[in-house]
């Protein structure tokens, strides 16, 4: 690149930096979104299935039943309900006032050491099926402790020489927010990059800026370096505004390298930015340019890229819509990064299919622009 040609690309990162500062709704969507996204997701949407209403049924009071209630009452994954009947307790089912019920039948104590044993009946809530089984198999962990307790308290049972003890690997907390918050940093990025992007360049044509431009000596490549680097550089300020909450606000710990993660940034933000150029090709109205981008990145990114759903529960033709989306292999990189550390099996496979999809992006997208009108 010559002199002269330096000296016109500076001229357009010095226009297009100007106007980011006097537009408040892009330092809005590089900034102000990215806080909002985290606090809500942060703060408000958890996976975990903590304080459940459960009702509990007794038939009659007598130390097993006892017993096995104060398990669940020292539970933190439940908040029990007694109910003296259980049709009492189903109609608390109907109005959604529990989650589920357990039913102590009367002849529990009775028949805990005979064949077959007391039984204990648990119905649950199907109409969120997930909640269901998350429930169903928290009711069987507690009736597993409790008996474990009764057999050691009875000692109705050898001391075991070999003891089981689970182990959580890269979240040990189990806590779901460690888990969205990396997540949403792809998502905030593809905001910063595809819709804002997509946006500016499509209210330049409706402005007539656009065509200005093109009847100067500008060359359309550096027209378009001239875009790109700014909202590069917007896009990564808000990958470490992010960055910072997650770790310091949120407590998610970053065990993997920082330097990494800029990298793997710098690569999905190159291919957002393609994407939203692209756009800017197609759509010439901001409103057609919103629209475009929101079906086409943002919820992908939102639904389809793992944030939220695992890939591998969805059937077979959604998976295989899954490898066209570029936030897909940018959220594996973040949640490796951030719970797991520099697994490189995960972290390089997934960055050589970020380097391929920005690459196919901007080839597109500078063969496709020129400097004319139509």
């Amino acid at each position: 690149m010559n002199a002269v040609a330096r000296r016109r690309l500076l001229g357009l990162i010095r226009k297009e930096s100007l106007q980011i500062v006097r537009d408040p709704s892009s330092i809005a969507i590089a900034f102000l979104l990215p806080l909002l996204l985290l606090l809500i997701f942060g703060y408000g949407v958890s996976l975990d299935a903590r304080r459940i209403p459960v009702a509990i049924v007794l038939e009659q009071f007598d130390a097993e039943t006892t017993s096995f209630r104060a398990a669940f009452e020292h539970s933190e994954f439940f908040a029990p309900k007694h109910y003296d009947s259980v049709q009492a307790a189903e109609a608390a089912l109907a109005r959604r006032e529990v989650e589920g019920i357990v039913w102590l039948r009367s002849d529990l104590e009775a028949r805990s050491l005979a064949d077959p044993p007391g039984r204990v009946q648990v119905i649950v809530n199907g109409v969120d099926a997930n909640q269901g089984r998350i429930l169903e198999g928290y009711v069987e962990g507690v009736w597993k402790t409790w008996l474990g307790q009764r057999a050691e308290t009875r000692r109705e049972a050898p001391t075991p020489r070999v003891f089981l003890q689970a182990r959580v690997w890269f979240n040990p907390a189990v806590r779901s927010r460690d888990y969205l918050v990396p997540g949403l940093v792809a998502v905030i990025m593809t905001l910063i990059g595809a819709l804002l992007t997509a946006m500016v360049v499509a209210r330049e044509w409706e402005r007539g800026t656009m065509e200005a431009l093109l009847v100067t000596p500008v060359r359309m490549r550096e027209i378009l370096l001239g875009k790109l680097l700014p909202y590069f550089v917007l896009g990564m300020g808000g990958m470490l505004l992010s960055t910072a909450m997650a770790v310091f606000v949120f407590q998610v710990p970053l065990r993997g390298s920082f330097a990494l993660l800029i990298a793997t940034s710098s690569l999905f933000m190159l291919a957002a930015l393609g994407m939203g150029l692209l756009i800017s090709v197609v759509a010439r109205s901001q409103f057609a340019a919103g629209q475009i981008a929101i079906v086409t990145t943002f919820l992908p990114a939102f639904i389809l890229s793992g944030f939220i759903f695992d890939i591998g529960s969805m059937p077979a033709p959604i998976r295989a819509i899954t490898h066209a989306i570029p936030a897909r292999y940018f959220v594996a990189i973040l949640q490796t990064l951030f719970l797991a550390g520099d697994v490189e099996a995960v972290v390089l496979p997934n960055a050589l299919a970020l380097v391929l999809m920005a690459g196919l992006f901007l080839g597109v997208v500078f063969r496709r622009s020129r400097k004319r009108l139509d």
